[in-house]
């Protein structure tokens, strides 16, 4: 029997029912046949980032995350754009990971859902970069004006980007090697 292998979608943004949420739900659809997607959106629970605890004595809660990227065989990052920039939140849990190599060579999916998103989107793969993720254009993916493009519901309503998220998954699922 062939396991499925598993995908980690850190979900960036704080609220419960945010677009990065649908995304993320429409996401692990669209893999459903061949990975089970694992969604993190708990991001709030993590400590601020103590670079004297990084290494030597991390909480709980952050080597629970560390654990989850390292055993995924790809990772989806899905946030919005606050302030032009990513959420502190997500921020923090990728500063967690910096003193080790999770992200190092890991197939990595970076969609930035937001009215604009430009900034963040930037700040998101280069962060990603600094930490040694694998990602190419085709697996990132910037929809600005989100809300007005899915429904309540999750679905993508807007053809344009209904396409240009079909070519992200099929992109990240080649990428991740499912």
């Amino acid at each position: 029997m062939h396991t499925k292998k598993t995908i980690l979608a850190i979900i960036g943004s704080a609220s419960a029912a945010s677009s990065c949420e649908k995304l993320a739900a429409r996401f692990a659809e669209q893999l459903s046949e061949a990975a089970e997607v694992v969604r993190y959106n708990t991001l709030k629970v993590l400590p601020h980032f103590d670079p004297d605890l990084a290494v030597t004595a991390p909480p709980e809660e952050v080597v629970r995350l560390r654990n989850y990227i390292a055993d995924a065989a790809g990772v989806l990052i899905c946030t919005p754009e606050y302030v032009f920039s990513i959420p502190s939140g997500l921020k923090n849990a990728i500063e967690w990971c910096v003193a080790t190599t999770v992200f190092s060579e890991k197939p990595v999916g970076l969609i930035t859902a937001a009215a604009s998103g430009i900034k963040g989107h930037e700040e998101l793969q280069l962060i990603l970069q600094t930490v040694g993720a694998s990602f190419t254009e085709a697996t990132t993916l910037l929809i600005q004006g989100v809300k007005g493009k899915i429904n309540q519901e999750g679905q993508i309503t807007d053809t344009q980007t209904a396409e240009a998220f079909a070519r992200f998954v099929s992109a990240f699922k080649e990428q991740a090697g499912l």
